[in-house]
């Protein structure tokens, strides 16, 4: 099968990913064997392939946003079977018997592993996935919007709940992404208010599209205070004016596993008023389910664009630099 690897982490104008023939993997016990339909285009994955994250697997193929049809499974795998459709995202495994996992924060689970990150994903033709970890998905999507969902949307949900946004609140959005595009129209859903501080021409008319009360510069102030924002894009300079947009008693959940550094914060001006800053750190499965529950009853507008498995790292620099709107996918 063709398969990218990130061999030499670097910057993505450098080329970094290499495109080889790989075996296709054989299902270990437990694990479903995908062919890869559509894999979407994570800006996790471009912190993998420029070694933001740092490498866990050497050679790793990326991507954990997979629309796959399965067409094996290993010995004791369960609740799937060969032909249908299934979805792995970025949570891969955890040991089920830590505190963490425990307590239902399985996201926490010291010895969670990562799909794209420890173990092959699906920048590829064919890859594995433990069927315990993936997912059922909703009707009525075409396989190229079902793949966003997998991280995107499930990444932006759990970011949302974080936020504590009270029911008719306003959130304010900062980069209108991918996973953005689809927590706003949760949010919207619930009967928020939605402002949007995003760079970028296309995002800032996707977001006016999706119905954003208001858009401006991603470090603009809002018209208005808010009760609860999310900070999508990977810059630490962003959280200072998020925080301050806040209303009193408000929470700004920071959604990324990267981010650039945050600069020196007033307390008075960032943080008084129990002002919260949160982060998020993956998502468990009940996340997962909750939110492709959420999407089968409401229909989500997913933004798409197309690139063929071999343009896999034009994709990349083209979310880099911001030269579209949603969210990338990969065809095989």
């Amino acid at each position: 099968m063709r398969a990218w690897h990130v061999d030499r982490p670097g910057p993505v104008s450098g080329h970094p990913l290499e495109l080889r023939d790989t075996p296709v993997p054989e299902p270990g016990p437990g694990e479903l064997l995908l062919r890869v339909l559509v894999c979407g285009v994570c800006r996790t994955d471009l912190h993998v392939t420029e070694g933001d994250l740092p490498v866990r697997r050497p050679g790793v193929i990326p991507g954990h946003e997979v629309v796959g049809e399965v067409t094996a499974l290993g010995d004791g795998a369960a609740g799937f079977t060969a032909g249908e459709r299934a979805g792995a995202a970025w949570l891969r495994h955890t040991d089920g018997t830590c505190k963490f996992c425990r307590r239902g924060a399985e996201n926490l689970c010291p010895a969670s592993t990562y799909t794209g990150w420890d173990a092959d994903g699906g920048y590829a033709e064919f890859m594995t996935v433990p069927a315990a970890y993936a997912y059922k998905l909703p009707p009525g999507y075409p396989d190229q919007d079902l793949a966003p969902l997998l991280c995107a949307g499930i990444i932006g949900y759990r970011a949302l709940q974080r936020a504590e946004l009270p029911p008719g609140g306003r959130l304010g959005i900062y980069g209108f992404g991918g996973s953005a595009h689809l927590a706003a129209q949760v949010a919207l859903a619930r009967g928020a208010t939605l402002h949007v501080m995003t760079r970028g021409r296309k995002a800032q008319e996707l977001a006016a599209e999706l119905g954003a009360a208001s858009v401006q510069g991603p470090a603009d102030m809002p018209p208005e205070p808010l009760d609860a924002a999310i900070l999508f894009a990977p810059v630490g300079d962003l959280v200072l004016p998020a925080l301050a947009a806040l209303d009193r008693g408000g929470t700004l959940s920071v959604a990324g596993i990267y981010l650039t550094d945050i600069p020196p914060l007033n307390y008075e001006r960032h943080l008084f008023t129990e002002r919260q800053l949160r982060s998020v750190t993956a998502n468990t499965r009940d996340d997962g389910r909750e939110f492709l529950e959420f999407a089968a009853g409401h229909h989500l507008q997913v933004t798409t664009h197309r690139y063929p498995l071999e343009s896999a790292g034009q994709a990349q620099r083209d979310l880099e630099e911001g030269r579209f709107d949603g969210a990338a996918v990969l065809v095989p």
